[in-house]
């Protein structure tokens, strides 16, 4: 079976519109969360967000910016990132028969929830005629694959995954499936999302499920912590070039990272609640473990979900327990929405941005706010500051609603 590494990586988050500022604001564990600016919250119970801090008019001219939702616009430049740090930026020059083994899996749970509302607007305010052409290229969810399909020239297979904050995970297992099976020498894969509108801040909060923490936003993202009130909602993108080992090794690759192994199970059980007893995502781990051909006591890191819920960090930290056993005490496990928040359909693919950083740069990142341990919460979750340690190998935790479980196995390159 042929091996799969990643030789590119892309970011937009609240830490940073790059990998290098957002990496080294993460390892300080600064605060992404701020009260929110964008629109008037004042009818909505959660006030703060991890929004990113950007001027779309920099990057993209007027007609481009009718075309595109935000979440489209931030792929197009995680892409263009990506690619220029593996060494692709001039990828449109390689000949067809080349590009035709590149593909582009991408993910988003929300789709165009900006576009969707605006042009209702101009529908209820101006009348049919006047929405707007661009509006359903604009808004469908596979829009964020195949502009960065055009954008790049990849001409393999192109599709979009959705499956909530699973949705980028799928989308890198379906990636490294795809280079695994021989249909692909390489993938541009990850997720993005932009569904900080008022209407998606409402539908959250109406679902009680954000933090009420509006009067201290530094404070308000506390994973596995005993004083967690919800989760707080991020914005962005995350991009990873996958690539088969060989192909990479030939044209003299730097490679961050080996993608080792994939699980992905359902609980089967409520459209929002995880089941209480982490059998799913024990499975998923167990999955990735074993497609990996590693033992638990080989996985010296764990990238969690920790997403600041109740529910959540409990039986994640339970799934932990059943998955690695006696080895789970020896696990360092931290999470990244404690600084970005919580990036829905990107969130898997941030991640896994931070976690092969990791192991590439032998240090991981705590997790903010990780003050009063909680009795249900027993883990080792890194708080304080980032650690300096080996990653020989690390797993990376999505866990959407549906149930969905996605758990990627990344390591050093044996």
């Amino acid at each position: 079976m042929r091996r799969v590494v990643i030789t590119g990586l892309g970011t937009i988050n609240a830490l940073g519109n790059e990998v290098e500022t957002a990496w080294s604001r993460v390892l300080n564990g600064e605060n992404g969360v701020q009260r929110i600016t964008r629109f008037d919250v004042s009818g909505h119970s959660a006030k703060i967000a991890a929004c990113v801090d950007w001027d779309p008019g920099e990057h993209f001219p007027g007609p481009a910016m009718r075309k595109l939702d935000p979440f489209t616009m931030w792929s197009l430049l995680s892409s263009r990132e990506a690619m220029r740090d593996a060494g692709l930026e001039n990828i449109q020059e390689l000949p067809e028969s080349v590009r035709e083994r590149y593909a582009t899996i991408v993910g988003t749970g929300i789709g165009g929830i900006t576009g969707i509302e605006e042009q209702h607007a101009v529908l209820l305010e101006k009348g049919a005629r006047r929405v707007s052409p661009h509006f359903i290229p604009r808004i469908m969810a596979n829009a964020v694959a195949g502009q960065v399909a055009i954008d790049q020239g990849l001409l393999g297979t192109c599709f979009t995954t959705s499956s909530a904050c699973a949705s980028s995970g799928h989308a890198m297992g379906m990636a490294w499936m795809s280079i695994r099976a021989g249909e692909a020498d390489l993938v541009l894969t990850g997720g993005a999302e932009s569904a900080m509108t008022p209407l998606g801040l409402a539908g959250f909060c109406s679902a009680k499920a954000l933090s009420l923490r509006n009067d201290d936003p530094a404070a308000a993202c506390r994973p596995f912590d005993r004083d967690r009130d919800g989760f707080v909602m991020g914005e962005g993108c995350g991009i990873l070039i996958f690539e088969e080992y060989e192909h990479a090794k030939q044209r003299g690759a730097r490679i961050y990272a080996e993608v080792k192994g994939f699980g992905s199970t359902d609980d089967a059980f409520h459209i929002t609640a995880p089941k209480k007893d982490g059998q799913g995502p024990a499975r998923a781990m167990g999955l990735a473990l074993k497609t990996a051909g590693l033992n638990p006591d080989q996985v010296d890191y764990i990238n969690a979900h920790g997403t600041s819920t109740a529910y959540n960090d409990s039986i994640e930290s339970r799934a932990i327990r059943l998955a690695f056993g006696e080895h789970a005490d020896k696990l360092s496990v931290s999470s990244t929405k404690s600084m970005l928040g919580h990036l829905l359909g990107a969130s898997s693919a941030v991640e896994l941005v931070m976690t092969t950083l990791s192991i590439h740069h032998g240090r991981v990142h705590q997790t903010r706010n990780y003050t009063t341990p909680d009795p249900e919460c027993d883990l080792d979750y890194v708080g304080g500051s980032a650690r300096e340690m080996p990653v020989r190998n690390a797993l990376s935790n999505s866990l959407g609603f549906g149930g969905h479980n996605v758990s990627i196995c990344v390591g050093q390159l044996d």
